[in-house]
């Protein structure tokens, strides 16, 4: 399955911490639809409002640290982001992201290239990162094979039921 994705940059900073993805208010929500009318909605009323499906987030250092719930995750692709490039993840939210089916990169190149509002275009197989708005590529390091098979079976839990049958 090829795995491409096109949007426009959402730009946050460093640190963006799980309560910040989906304040805890709203943790005794499982429902992603419900879960991301809520995304980022301290940080950002204009995200709330603004990002469509296919939209991509980018950030700096250390994205979701803090707590290892896995609503973060969800409500991102409860959102409709495609993928979230950061410059680094927290070591939790990394592994709840592909336990979710959400896909993400770690390139600090094409956060430092990239600005709110461009237009991305990424290839996951290849790390290849293109921002459309400025003509610029930049490189990741490509999702091993194993980890974009759990990605286009949209999460571990699917992965391992698909595997089963």
């Amino acid at each position: 399955m090829m795995m491409k994705y096109k949007g426009k940059a959402w730009k946050f900073g460093p640190n963006i911490d799980t309560d910040t993805i989906i304040p805890t208010a709203y943790l005794n929500i499982s429902d992603p639809e419900e879960l991301a009318q809520h995304c980022m909605e301290n940080k950002s009323p204009d995200f709330v409002k603004g990002a469509e499906k296919g939209d991509i987030i980018v950030a700096e250092a250390n994205f979701g640290c803090g707590s290892s719930r896995e609503h973060a995750p969800i409500a991102i692709k409860g959102k409709g982001i495609s993928i979230v490039i950061a410059k680094s993840f927290a070591r939790i939210f990394y592994r709840n992201a592909f336990n979710m089916g959400l896909p993400i990169l770690e390139s600090s190149e094409a956060v430092e290239g990239i600005e709110n509002g461009d237009e991305i275009e990424v290839d996951l197989e290849k790390g290849e990162i293109k921002n459309k708005t400025t003509g610029n590529t930049f490189k990741a390091n490509p999702i091993p094979t194993f980890m974009q098979e759990i990605l286009n079976d949209g999460g571990l839990m699917e992965h391992i039921s698909k595997r089963r049958n």
